[in-house]
């Protein structure tokens, strides 16, 4: 299968250079091992038992002269995170270690923190701009400069952002049908509560109950409901509900393994923003288990009786997408809304230098004044920090409204 470039590939690329130690972090099978495995000269896979032999005889790396050392599925041997945190300190030379994983080490299991030593480089299910086929006109990068220049056209229609939300964002579905790719996705649920959960020291008592939680949680993907909200639509008309010590352990748990990827509040020190809420808006790692959770079958996902799910995936997608923009830039996104919820952003992302692009997504064509009016709240109460301000869409076209507001067809958009 030919490699497909990604957007965390150029951040691998420079910060080589300068780091002696990068941890390449996020779910199962987007691709990390692909990645960094095209920029090392030396392989050990430590869920293999040799190679954790080798490095336990070999602490200190001596055996590997030069070169690049990728050691992947670091967690199986978490002691391996200090043999690298003291080899960056010895050998002082960049590029020297790339680590990847799944999953962190289990509670427990005694690890420095590595600051200032190991970066952490998050990598996530491909954006729709990594996907094939998918050509970007407007990139996030151009948009922190601000005012840039919006052109373009797309013939993605709706049942084409369907079917790219049900094929899911991992490199190695991209060319199955998609019957095969729904067996994949099922199955690597059932992995995550029979086996993945159990490597990571927690015995799964009650299936039933977690898969129930997590059928919960993903129908509240890009909402902000509350975690007991969560719990009782995962036990409805149930009196004898599990805990919300076991709810909290289930949402802990499936973090530890990157499978739930919430959206941080907007909570920046430098605001002058009063009253806003902090609770994070839900996603899980890629919005094609969301659909395999809830039995929502693609092919019927613009029918009436499934369409409500279909806004909130179509963010899903989008959130998605903008996260890996702006992580290749080095920045993050968040989401703004207010205690009273009057006031709400989906999307906010950020640069090193603090310049901020708002931005909203509509599962629509047609951008109206009231979908914009928040993106104006925002940019009238910071009006030095928003440079830019996105509507994405379902649309053809991208081009900037009269009142500066950039409207993008998300299979426009890119880093």
């Amino acid at each position: 299968m030919k490699y497909q470039l990604r957007a965390i590939d150029n951040q691998l690329d420079e910060m080589l250079q300068f780091s002696g130690a990068i941890a390449v972090e996020g779910v199962k099978g987007v691709g990390k091992t692909e990645s960094a495995i095209r920029r090392s000269e030396h392989l050990l896979q430590l869920d293999r038992a040799g190679d954790r032999q080798l490095l336990e005889a070999d602490p200190e790396f001596s055996s590997f002269s030069t070169g690049t050392i990728l050691i992947d599925e670091w967690q199986r041997m978490p002691e391996c995170w200090d043999f690298v945190r003291r080899g960056v300190d010895a050998q002082r030379t960049p590029g020297r270690f790339l680590l990847t994983g799944s999953a962190t080490p289990q509670a427990g299991i005694d690890t420095h923190s590595g600051a200032g030593r190991i970066l952490s480089i998050r990598m996530r299910p491909m954006a729709l701009f990594e996907r094939r086929e998918h050509s970007a006109t407007v990139s996030l990068a151009d948009l922190f400069l601000g005012n840039a220049p919006i052109s373009g056209t797309t013939d993605l229609t709706l049942n084409d952002y369907v079917s790219e939300i049900a094929r899911s964002g991992f490199p190695g579905f991209n060319e199955q049908p998609q019957r095969a790719i729904n067996v994949e996705l099922d199955s690597y649920i059932e992995r995550i509560v029979d086996r993945d959960l159990p490597e990571q020291g927690y015995n799964v008592r009650n299936r039933a109950g977690l898969l129930g939680w997590m059928r919960a949680y993903a129908a509240a993907s890009s909402t902000t409901m509350s975690y007991s909200e969560i719990l009782n639509a995962a036990t409805p008309g149930e009196s004898d509900k599990p805990a919300r010590k076991t709810a909290a352990l289930y949402r802990s748990k499936l973090t530890e393994i990157w499978m739930l990827d919430e959206v941080p509040a907007w909570d920046f020190v430098r605001s002058p923003l009063a009253g806003l809420a902090q609770a994070p808006k839900h996603q899980l790692a890629d919005p094609a288990f969301v659909l395999r959770l809830l039995g929502v079958p693609a092919n019927r996902l613009v029918t009436e009786r499934y369409r409500h799910f279909l806004g909130p995936l179509f963010e899903s997608l989008a959130t998605l997408s903008v996260r890996v923009a702006a992580e290749s830039q080095f920045g993050s996104v968040r989401h703004l809304r207010t205690r009273r919820g009057d006031h709400e952003v989906d999307l906010i992302a950020s640069n090193q230098d603090g310049d901020l692009v708002a931005i909203e997504v509509k599962l629509t064509a047609d951008v109206k004044n009231d979908d914009v009016a928040h993106l104006h709240w925002l940019k009238e109460q910071l009006p030095d920090d928003v440079v830019d301000m996105v509507v994405l869409t379902t649309g053809n076209r991208a081009y900037r409204r009269s009142d500066g507001v950039a409207v993008v067809p998300l299979a426009l958009f890119g880093a």
